[in-house]
């Protein structure tokens, strides 16, 4: 017989995670963002806050996605013979349907086959997932909270499934002394009464779940005006992305975040305090017009350079008598000649 399930950490509780708090709330408000892809290093409670959020969500449903799960498992599976023989589809639904309503979480997300990843995306980003088999297809609803967690020392993800992701947060050890021990002595805490832990926190957890209830609710009644789609255009040209999708996340977030907080309308403040998670994992280096202009200077330098030196060749003796062509090489030199007896010369024809 099975224990009883080990309560989660609260998310209350959470130490020092301002900004990974605040993803996983904006993702929690609005599925459709498409998931939070988390890294950092080991011990940073990557998985606490992905089990903590689940709890904050109505069904509290957390589904874990191993590494060796099959594509099937993953989106479920048709059974063909049934439709052939009976002309109805039978479905046997996969993970991605038992996370309907709930969080899906993947630990070491950039270890899993690129096919998966695919999969999962398509899913968050869609809100339904679709099986076909030998030209029959079965789609169902799949809204879930994607949460995929990296150590960038284990591997990288492909840029292209990296962009994917809606937000990302950056996690670090702590050096603070103060945090660290703050952190520990909450887990000491947790881990000796968890029950009575939790309880400190309960009223707090019920604001939270409050408040993600409320945000979905407001949500669909926030707009943008022209002063939003303006400033989210400079900082995306600014972060010089690519095409639109950091665009339509940075909007989606910030509605989110104003939603949160019961704001009347998404306000550029709002956006500032998304942009981060949106464009880190997006952003290129632009050169800025000084860079330019002296990296423009530095070649017409080296252009005029190399010109001058073409010019002083040109009155230079042939490479082969400077050695420039052939190391070693020896211009020839006029030699005396020597008359040998029973030596025919070839310009004398013999009669």
């Amino acid at each position: 017989m099975r224990g009883a399930a080990r309560p989660a950490f609260p998310f209350a509780a959470l130490i020092g995670q301002a900004p990974l708090q605040q993803a996983l709330l904006l993702a929690a408000i609005d599925p459709g963002l498409s998931g939070v892809l988390v890294t950092g290093p080991r011990g940073t409670a990557k998985s606490t806050a992905a089990r903590a959020l689940a709890e904050l969500l109505p069904q509290g449903q957390l589904v874990n996605l191993p590494l060796g799960a099959s594509e099937d498992r993953l989106i479920g599976t048709l059974d063909i013979e049934t439709v052939l023989r009976d002309g109805s589809v039978r479905f046997s639904p996969g993970l991605l349907a038992k996370a309907h309503h709930g969080v899906l979480y993947v630990d070491e997300i950039n270890l899993l086959p690129d096919a998966l990843v695919d999969a999962l995306l398509d899913a968050a980003a869609s809100g339904v997932n679709t099986v076909e088999r030998d030209g029959v297809s079965h789609s169902h609803d799949a809204s879930f909270v994607l949460i995929g967690t990296m150590n960038p020392e284990e591997g990288e993800l492909r840029p292209q499934l990296i962009d994917r992701f809606g937000l990302m947060v950056e996690l670090q050890n702590c050096f603070e002394p103060r945090v660290r021990q703050a952190i520990v002595k909450a887990r000491l805490a947790f881990d000796l009464n968890p029950q009575g832990f939790r309880a400190n926190y309960a009223q707090q957890q019920a604001a939270y779940i409050e408040q993600i209830r409320a945000a979905r609710e407001a949500l669909p009644q926030l707009a943008f005006d022209d002063a939003v789609h303006a400033h989210v255009s400079e900082l995306c040209i600014g972060a010089a992305v690519d095409g639109l999708r950091a665009d339509l996340v940075m909007l989606r977030a910030a509605r989110a975040l104003a939603a949160l907080e019961q704001a009347a309308a998404v306000t550029p403040e709002h956006v500032d305090r998304v942009a981060e998670a949106v464009l880190v994992h997006r952003r290129h280096v632009r050169e800025s017009q000084a860079e330019g202009d002296a990296r423009k200077r530095d070649a017409e330098r080296e252009a005029s350079s190399d010109s001058r030196a073409s010019s002083a060749e040109g009155n230079a003796p042939p490479a082969a008598a400077t050695g420039d062509s052939d190391w070693g090489y020896l211009a020839p030199e006029p030699a005396g000649t020597t008359h040998v007896k029973g030596v025919i010369p070839l310009s004398v024809k013999k009669r």
